[in-house]
């Protein structure tokens, strides 16, 4: 399953929200998701979104996922490319660490945030009221 997750912020920190799209690997959508946070910095509520999102494909019963953000910094924490320097970060970074482990394979990649355009929407949706 592709996990398209993206999380953002209005003021850092600020009202914030997430947007996850679960996709087939070819490309149908499964089911998506946006919904308010609370008050959370855009670090925050990328791995807000992350966590909902791997917890939902759990739930579909996906055994090998890619996650797909625009958050490079994110990304490289997952992998070990970078540290994870910011206290208020650790809890959220073991926490995705250990939900991974539920799955028989997982990948993460980040990209531009035009190639990430739904669950960014789903973000700004859920911050106008939207969703």
């Amino acid at each position: 399953m592709v996990i398209h997750v993206d999380g953002g912020s209005r003021g850092n920190p600020g009202p914030a929200a997430i947007g996850v799209v679960l996709s087939a690997p070819d490309g149908t959508t499964v089911d998506e998701l946006g919904e308010r946070i609370g008050v959370a910095t855009n670090n925050v509520a990328e791995y807000q979104a992350l966590l909902r999102g791997v917890q939902h494909a759990a739930q579909l019963g996906a055994r090998e996922i890619e996650l797909v953000n625009d958050s490079e910094l994110v990304a490289k924490q997952l992998t070990g490319a970078y540290k994870v320097k910011h206290p208020a970060m650790r809890p959220l970074h073991a926490e995705a660490i250990e939900a991974l482990k539920a799955f028989d394979s997982w990948r993460v990649r980040s990209v531009p945030r035009a190639q990430n355009a739904r669950a960014d929407a789903l973000v700004n949706e859920a911050l106008d009221g939207l969703r």
